[in-house]
């Protein structure tokens, strides 16, 4: 994923710019992302922050954890929640 991309999925999803050099998102939204790197896949969800530092995407979850992730590895970002905070509620599992 290419710092544009990043750049344009924050701005969708309202984040703001924060002191860490992180892009917090609004209360009530989150994201889940998606990185796969040698036929491996991770998925981190409930992302409430994240930071790009060169080819390192930082990410920071609802329960603290941390995560470092190299922004080649990640190919796709949900956006879960609306941008105006009001939580999303989804059928199923979740």
């Amino acid at each position: 994923m290419t710092g544009e991309h990043l750049d344009t999925i924050l701005k969708t999803a309202g984040a703001k710019g924060e002191k860490d050099g992180f892009a917090a998102l609004p209360d009530g939204t989150s994201m889940t992302l998606y990185i796969a790197h040698d036929g491996v896949s991770l998925t981190v969800s409930r992302v409430e922050g994240l930071k790009v530092e060169g080819e390192l995407v930082h990410a920071r979850t609802a329960k603290g954890e941390r995560y470092a992730i190299g922004r080649g590895d990640l190919f796709a970002v949900a956006i879960d929640g609306a941008a105006t905070g009001a939580p999303v509620r989804r059928a199923g599992f979740g």
